[in-house]
């Protein structure tokens, strides 16, 4: 299972050498030097471990280099022997980051090795490293489809992604490899109780077959006049992407019309088919990733809704539906994992526009969520220095030193945070002023926090209870 600590990523320096040799690894590879490319795209790999973009890339190019003849080098278990030991010996001391280094030069001799792509998945499991693990695995399915192995790990990264469509498609088919595994069965039984979170577009499995639920004629008119409508206004662009294959902008928008019609695989096939096109287009790859998002926004929005319902519900009436509890731990996975796509989206975005402070406003008030102070302390100190900015930048700031338990820190940023907080936003003014107030309490500075927690109360008396506090810090200020 995933370790709660934030995943290894590379430094900002080696991000950057990094950027610059997966620039020219794109270069040779354009050429057909890809071996060349393949040793430029492993040490991308080792500078920024994290980073999925640089792995799809170099497992592309490994299956070029073989013509994807789904075996790779016919010395490839010879060749890579002493490897297979160091990277068992990896597995077993926990070396993680060692793991994948080893991982990625047995696939340079055979992409498709199913141990290692198993082993590799594991390790980015355990880093944090989920939709590297996810893509590992559905690498692995490609030649390996009904392997129960495989689709038992990948149901069960799904399931922790509360990504439950694809984790009962998973289930059911390992159920079909193996009639008797109780496990399959239970989690394909169980998982189905939350079948409200497969709502959207995402019902499709991922071996790209559609569910078995019936449906009627009229559905199936439906359906069939959509289908038609997309091929209609998918043509021209696929005409004038016939005589310009390396313009982004034409897969994008080929990419939104299969969107709009809830053709989702046909979306994700052609943004994969213009990264290799285009040489990795940066709008190529936003709109993959935020196309990725999709699916965890709906399962949020649809296991909230069931958080209602549930509290709602009769707590005596017996019932397979999950707890609320249980339907918060779902929910507070779906936001885990939606942050730490959205880390590397906007790490992405200030990578490739490092003076536009907005971006690494966004990054530094997710990598807060993420836990990963220091790196969110130095990307916010970054986007305070923008006057539009600098009031929610020291905010965040307040909340990473508080955080860090400095209080010194934190009240300087939140004090910051407030001179520089518009008349006009009153929601901000009051979360500076309850951040301050509850602070200095929690210092044992009771009459300035009674100052401050009367000033929001002046605003509002009931934020967060800031009347109740108000009480409760008098008492206290009167018993000292």
């Amino acid at each position: 299972m995933a370790n709660d600590k934030p995943a290894p990523t590379g430094t900002a320096e080696h991000r950057r050498v990094a950027v610059e040799r997966f620039e020219r690894a794109n270069q040779v590879i354009k050429q057909g030097q890809f071996d060349y490319g393949i040793q430029l795209l492993i040490t991308c790999c080792k500078l920024d471990p994290s980073n999925l973009l640089f792995r799809q890339t170099l497992r592309r190019t490994q299956k070029a280099k073989y013509n994807n003849n789904l075996r790779g080098s016919r010395l490839a278990f010879l060749t890579t022997f002493r490897t297979r030991a160091r990277l068992k010996a990896a597995k077993r001391n926990r070396e993680y980051i060692k793991l994948l280094e080893y991982g990625e030069e047995i696939l340079s001799r055979n992409p498709w090795d199913l141990s290692t792509q198993l082993d590799m998945a594991a390790a980015c499991d355990e880093l944090g490293y989920s939709d590297m693990a996810v893509f590992t695995l559905d690498q692995a399915r490609q030649k390996h489809p009904k392997n129960p192995t495989v689709n038992r790990a990948l149901a069960r990264l799904f399931e922790k992604r509360g990504n439950f469509a694809h984790a009962i498609a998973l289930w059911q088919q390992v159920k079909e490899a193996v009639p008797g595994d109780v496990e399959a069965a239970s989690k394909a039984k169980d998982l189905a109780a939350s079948e409200t979170i497969q709502r959207g577009q995402y019902e499709q499995s991922l071996s790209g077959e559609k569910p078995s639920i019936k449906t009627t004629a009229g559905t199936a008119s439906k359906s069939q006049s959509s289908g038609e409508r997309s091929l209609r206004d998918a043509q021209p662009i696929i005409d004038r992407l016939a005589t310009n294959p390396t313009d982004a902008t034409l897969y994008v928008q080929l990419a939104g019309v299969y969107r709009r019609f809830n053709q989702w695989d046909k979306a994700r096939e052609t943004l994969e088919k213009g990264l290799g096109a285009t040489g990795n287009a940066f709008a190529v790859q936003i709109e993959l990733m935020e196309m990725d998002l999709g699916p965890l926004r709906t399962n949020l929005e649809a296991a909230e809704e069931r958080i209602r319902k549930r509290a709602k519900a009769n707590p005596d009436e017996e019932t397979d539906e999950p707890s609320v509890e249980e339907l918060k731990k779902i929910r507070q996975r779906i936001l885990k994992e939606i942050n730490a796509r959205e880390v590397e989206l906007y790490r992405l975005r200030a990578d490739r526009f490092p003076q536009e402070m907005s971006h690494r406003l966004e990054l530094g008030t997710r990598l807060l969520k993420a836990d990963q102070i220091d790196q969110a302390i130095a990307e916010l100190q970054l986007a305070r220095k923008d006057p539009k900015h600098v009031a929610k930048a020291t905010l965040n700031l307040g909340y990473c030193f508080k955080r860090r338990k400095n209080w010194k820190l934190a009240l300087r940023n939140f004090e910051d945070a407030l001179a520089n907080t518009p008349e006009t936003d009153e929601a901000l003014r009051k979360e500076v002023l309850f951040q301050i107030a509850v602070g200095h309490a929690e210092a044992r500075e009771y009459a300035k926090a009674i100052e401050i927690g009367h000033e929001l109360a002046n605003l509002d008396f009931g934020y967060k209870e800031i009347g109740r506090l108000i009480d409760d810090w008098q008492e206290r200020l009167q018993s000292a």
